[in-house]
This record gives structure tokens, sequence and C-alpha cells, in this order.
């Protein structure tokens, strides 16, 4: 889906998401780059607890917050576990915002999403890079680049099919919804891939066998360490306990199904689709 070059403003503002941690002083590294190319860039940590090499999960915290920043962004995502290997390395540009990232599938729900155009990093000439740590010798200079303004065609040669991981959409049978476990907060809520929307008058909910009761509304419609489903922050059905951890309780977590019976229906049989995308 190319999305043409505009003029965008940058904004002078970079986010940061990576599996770093920060015991390390990996993500310092990463910033004294950033601040060393382009020191009037204000840098924002997006988060560096992904699991290492969860790309999948980056994805998700991704899709959490891009949107949510203003044109000219650039949001930096390091989670490499092919770092020094095959896979490519890029650049792209949606929705007025810009992206940097190893090719591994880490922008799926970016670039699934929306029109977008991309390239493909060329190594610069100058300057040695580590093997190990593209993060700080390849990314963080091209973003420190797109936040001062060089167009994003300065950094390399157009590509057409970035990797996406496969994506597995919720489905409706006759008044049942069948949907996934997508990701797992740090407070063990289970949050679904299930739109909210298609789940007024639900009034069963059930994971993985158990039944978890109706939906509800917020966390205090049931008593501590009771289980419950409502619709979160994100507009997608999530399973929690109140004052306690869905994931430990339920011993569930990243695609789990879950089945929501709507008013009226009796339970029926639904599958989920063949999924496309290209693997990494």
């Amino acid at each position: 889906m190319p999305e043409p070059a505009s003029a965008v403003a940058p904004a002078g503002r970079i986010t940061l998401l990576t599996d770093f941690g920060t015991r390390d002083g990996y993500v310092a590294a990463v910033r004294g780059v950033i601040a060393t190319l382009a020191p009037t860039a204000r840098v924002e940590d997006a988060t560096h607890e992904v699991e290492p090499g969860d790309v999948r999960g980056a994805a998700w915290v991704l899709e959490a917050y891009w949107r949510r920043y203003p044109p000219g962004t650039v949001h930096l995502i390091v989670v490499d576990p092919g770092v020094g290997g095959e896979r490519r390395a890029l650049a792209a540009f949606a929705e007025e915002r810009y992206f940097v990232a190893p090719d591994n599938g880490v922008l799926t729900r970016v670039l699934s999403a929306v029109p977008f155009r991309a390239v493909e990093l060329a190594h610069p000439s100058e300057g040695e890079i580590s093997n190990t740590f593209h993060g700080r010798d390849l990314f963080a200079p091209v973003a420190a680049g797109l936040a001062l303004g060089r167009p994003l065609d300065a950094f390399g040669a157009p590509i057409d099919e970035p990797v996406l991981l496969p994506l597995h959409p919720p489905v409706r049978g006759e008044g049942v919804v069948r949907g996934i476990v997508e990701h797992v907060d740090r407070f063990g809520n289970l949050i679904t891939n299930v739109p909210g929307e298609w789940c007024v008058g639900a009034e069963s909910v059930r994971m993985g066998g158990r039944e978890i009761g109706p939906l509800r509304t917020r966390y205090v419609d049931v008593e501590p360490g009771e289980a419950l489903a409502l619709v979160g922050s994100a507009g997608l059905v999530e399973i929690a306990v109140r004052d306690g951890s869905a994931a430990g309780a339920l011993g569930a977590g990243r695609d789990d199904e879950i089945d929501i019976q709507l008013s009226g229906a009796r339970p029926t049989g639904v599958s989920f689709p063949a999924s496309g995308g290209r693997r990494p």
C-alpha cells in the first residue's frame, strides 16, 4: 500500500521501544548517538521491558501508542533477534509518522493497516557497524537523520513487501464471538483481539473452558480476587482478576482462546480463518 511522500515538518521527537532493559547501558548508548547527531531532538522512552526477542509483543506495544504522537515523530523500535543475519533493516513512513526498525515483522500492525512507504536501509560508508548492535550503529543514526528532516529516500532503496507476521482476527458465528489472547500486560490482564463493540449484550464469557461470567464495565463490579471480563482502555475485551493477575490465576496466556456468547444465542463451533502474511 504505497503512500506518497508528503511534506511533514520534523517533530524533533523520537520514541524508543526496545527489549534492552535498563541495566547494561545499551539504551544510553543509543541515546548517546542520537544526542550527538541530533542534539535538539527529544527522545522519549516507550518501554525497554519487552521480553528479549519478542517481536510479536513489541508489535503489540507499538500499536498502543504510535498514532498518539504528533506528525513528524520518529518511532525507533529495536527488538532484533536476527541482528547480524540476513534480515533487512528498514525505515518507513505511514500516516505522517516515521518508523525505523529491523524488517522482522515488528511493524506488522502498522504496515498492514495503513498505506506506507518503506526503504531498505543501506549501511553507511563511514564508521564501523557492530554485528550485534545495529540499534546503536545503524538504526539510531537513521532516526536522528529523520528527526532533523532528512527525506526517507536518502536512507536506501524502496521496498514494497516488508516482513509481516501472521495476524489472527477474531471471528463471529451465530451469536458467538471467538478470539484469542494477544497480550498479557504487567498486571496479568489477558487482553484479547475481540473488539468491545462486537460484544454488546454478552451474557457469557469463557476462557479455556472456564466460565468467567457476563461482560462487566468496571473492575469493582466483582469482589477482590474474582475474575471478570470487561472492555479495556484499548476498546478490546480483556480478562482480569480484581486486585490480582488473571494470567496467574487462570494459568492462561498469549494465544489462549476466549468464547463470548451473546444474549439469546446457543454456543456454536467457530474456527479461525487461515491467515496470510510473509513470515520472518
